[in-house]
């Protein structure tokens, strides 16, 4: 039995729950790429599937929708694979294990994936439909949206015909977005040398942050654990003279890190002050954050008595250093629209393997030039303690545009569904919609979808009532003439 199987719309959810057991975290797309070019051919649509497994499936017209002008359908395929820390699952090849809870599918102890696949859901239930009136469709399903929009970035468009885009990427219902920042992935590496000391090896765990999706919850200024860690790490090293062995934290460069770990090497005579030290900067943390990271914890744990390859005090000062200094979070607001983050850097994922310190930042700006300062600024910082930085998936913001034919019609068409306008607004997280409108001269585009909450974590969750109000309101929109 299906789990989805008893609500509506049936074929959405039907199509949903396939997605949800194909393993399809960002560079792991193949097979949820084949899954959607063999719905394609078992009916007869014509699809193209290019070597980033990136999708283009045509949809002819329905009767009597032969002269209206056609849409493009677009949403990405990968998703983000976060997990509850006691969660054991091979996000390469485990199903999510998806439930209903009132009013919302959500999956055991993992994100579900909600951003993007039911967009995919969505247009796979229009194309398989036989009785949706809509006009041509061009369905266009990319890859690696979450780690760069590679699969946007390399896809050839230039077979496409039509001018309306509507990209089904965003997580708030009654929301019409019509613009985004630009963004980069800044990549930096610290080399430092290593020595065998012996001491008592401790562990210290920071956990519990709220985290998040780093374009959509960075505004709420939360703590970033990776950031915090090593703020916790300093103070204990300063007191106790402890010796770095290893540091971890985060996964995904567009996801606020929610935990963050590092273990030592310490004398025995001063596990006590390392103890009250790292306790007392955690509790600092606790207090300037009670706000937006109630569930904050430290904890400590200690080890036997070992000899390891330490990290020396040199090399601990330069990763303190270059991780504290360089900037994260929200660096400027936008001065034209009320709320909207400008410009944001986030500390995604932080690694030690070997005598390397590896930071990966999400950087974010919807003013190019700001962009491009905050990525000097990286590297003029990083260049001071010596580590290199790679700056790689550079997107560009998606701008405003004034004359939409399609905007008015979405509006209208909510407002007469619903009762009520929606909101035409900016954001700070980026979409695929930049890209695609450099390579499609004269593109109109407009994003929507229905109600997520939790995206890029482990509580992520999908509005059912939602998802069948905006399945109407999708329906509406093709049907309009």
């Amino acid at each position: 039995m299906r789990i989805l199987e008893n609500i509506e719309p049936k074929k959405v959810f039907q199509f949903f729950e396939d997605l949800t057991k194909i393993p399809r975290g960002s560079g792991n797309e193949k097979a949820v790429s084949d899954y959607c070019v063999k719905f394609a051919k078992d009916r007869g649509l014509e699809v193209r599937q290019d070597e980033l497994y990136n999708v283009i499936i045509k949809c002819p017209a329905t009767e009597g929708y032969e002269e209206v002008e056609g849409v493009i359908l677009q949403g990405h395929l990968d998703m983000v694979c976060e997990k509850a820390e006691e969660v054991q699952i091979d996000f390469e090849k485990d199903p999510l294990k998806i439930k209903i809870e009132d009013d919302f599918v959500t999956a055991e102890g993992t994100t579900l994936g909600g951003d993007d696949g039911i967009a995919i859901a969505y247009a796979l239930a229009v194309m398989d439909s036989k009785d949706i009136p809509h006009p041509d469709i061009e369905a266009v399903f990319t890859v690696g949206e979450e780690t760069g929009m590679e699969g946007a970035d390399g896809i050839d468009l230039s077979e496409l015909k039509n001018r309306r885009l509507i990209n089904i990427d965003n997580e708030d219902e009654g929301i019409f977005l019509t613009s985004c920042a630009g963004g980069c992935r800044a990549d930096c590496t610290l080399f430092f040398h290593r020595y065998t000391a012996s001491g008592i090896r401790m562990r210290l765990k920071l956990k519990g942050l709220t985290g998040g999706h780093s374009g959509m919850e960075i505004i709420r200024g939360g703590a970033n654990a990776n950031v915090m860690m090593v703020r916790i790490a300093d103070a204990a090293v300063k007191a106790s003279g402890a010796l770095m062995l290893s540091m971890k934290g985060g996964s995904k460069d567009n996801a606020i890190p929610r935990a963050s770990e590092a273990e030592f090497i310490v004398a025995e005579e001063n596990i006590e002050a390392f103890r009250a030290a790292a306790e007392e900067e955690a509790g600092k943390i606790e207090s300037e954050y009670i706000v937006q990271d109630p569930y904050m914890t430290l904890e400590i744990f200690e080890g036997e008595k070992e000899t390891r390859s330490s990290i020396n005090e040199i090399g601990f000062k330069a990763i303190a250093g270059l991780v504290l200094s360089i900037p994260n979070g929200v660096q400027a607001m936008s001065a034209d629209i009320e709320g909207l983050v400008e410009t944001s850097l986030n500390l995604g994922i932080m690694e030690i393997d070997g005598n390397e310190l590896r930071l990966h930042y999400a950087v974010r700006s919807s003013v190019n030039s700001a962009k491009e300062f905050l990525v000097r600024k990286i590297e003029l910082i990083a260049n001071c303690f010596n580590a290199s930085v790679k700056i790689s998936g550079n997107y560009p913001a998606w701008e405003y545009r004034k004359d939409s034919r399609l905007r008015e019609d979405m509006v209208r068409i909510y407002k007469e569904l619903f009762g009520n306008e929606p909101k035409v607004e900016a954001i700070h997280a980026g979409v695929e919609c930049g890209l695609i409108s450099e390579k499609l001269e004269g593109l109109d585009a407009v994003s929507f979808g229905p109600q997520m909450y939790g995206v890029h974590t482990a509580e992520e969750k999908l509005s059912i009532s939602s998802t069948e109000r905006n399945w109407r309101f999708l329906c509406a929109l093709l049907a309009y003439k």
